[in-house]
Order: C-alpha cells, then structure tokens, then sequence
C-alpha cells in the first residue's frame, strides 16, 4: 500500500470502506487515518499532514486484488492517493512521489508494517 500524503485532504472514507467490509466496532478501525500538525510557519502559512495507517485488521483486501478489484481504501479514497498492488511497481511509483508513506506485510502475512 502506497500513501500520497501530500494531497490526503483528511476525509476518513478510506475509514468508512475498511469499517464496512469489516464490520467492525465503535473504536476499531481496518486503516485509521492520522493527523499531524497543525504547525504554523509563518502569520499565514500552516501545514497539517494527514496519513492512512493499516492496522493489524488490514489485509490489504487481498480477496479483491484477487477477483481484480481496488482495495476499499483505495476504491473509496476521493482524493486517489493510496494505491493498493504488487511492491515493485509501488517502488516504483514511490520514486517519483514527494512525500509518501509504503505500507507492507511482515514476515508472519499479517501485521501492516510502514517500509519507507
């Protein structure tokens, strides 16, 4: 999972998608978005960063890649910056984007783990 979080305009659907498909509590969440800032840089510039994290519930919608579907996140995601598939073209695509965040499987198949 690639996360764009320069354009991340803090939504919460890529929340929603995951919270359905799961169907999961009050408080729980399949990916949660975070928010960093606000930091102010000068009397009228301000910068807030906002970040898609899988949680150990993510399994990267594997059963939708498979049958050639997005991922929810990625299908519900309005401003298109988290992109779901195979990690050499996520590499790829990382290369050329400013401020991003790769998300990949550990060993054991099933914890989301931040790469890059």
């Amino acid at each position: 999972m690639l996360v764009n979080y320069e354009y991340c305009s803090g939504c919460h659907t890529c929340e929603v998608g995951c919270k359905e498909r799961f169907d999961l509590p009050t408080g729980e969440f399949g990916i949660k978005l975070s928010q960093n800032g606000p930091w102010q840089h000068g009397a009228d510039d301000w910068e807030w960063n906002f970040v898609p994290i899988p949680t150990h519930y993510c399994d990267f919608c594997k059963d939708r890649l498979a049958a050639g579907k997005k991922a929810l996140c990625e299908k519900q995601c309005q401003s298109f910056v988290i992109k779901v598939g195979p990690l050499d073209e996520l590499l790829k695509e990382m290369k050329t984007t400013k401020r991003c965040v790769l998300y990949n499987t550990t060993n054991d198949g099933d914890t989301p783990k931040a790469l890059f």
